[in-house]
């Protein structure tokens, strides 16, 4: 069984936010600035850059300065973290409804 870390906590509050998630969505095709990431949203690039922040301290973001631009790329390890947990419960679950559903056939 995996362990629940406050990293993981933080991974799922930073992805309860869809504007997050969108900005997370974007980095799965590959790193991208800041000013890339801000281009669909309408909001400061103040605004922008707190997200990015929550995405940061949760793990699942690094970015880097080169010169004038942030480059901002997913984590892999960070997402594996994250999907893990999820699979594990998945199966949890599903064994328990296969066994449900093996009780119910008996009847």
């Amino acid at each position: 069984m995996l362990k629940e870390s406050p990293d993981l906590n933080l991974m799922f509050q930073a992805l309860a936010d869809p504007t997050r998630r969108a900005m997370v969505d974007r980095m799965t095709r590959g790193p991208a600035s800041v000013s890339d990431l801000a281009r669909p949203f309408a909001m400061t690039l103040a605004a922008v850059m707190q997200h990015l922040k929550v995405l940061e301290e949760s793990g699942l973001v690094r970015t880097q300065k080169e010169g004038r631009v942030r480059t901002c790329r997913i984590d892999p390890a960070a997402l594996r973290t994250a999907e893990d947990w999820i699979a594990e419960r998945r199966t949890t679950w599903e064994s328990r409804l296969d066994r449900l559903g093996a009780l119910l056939d008996e009847d």
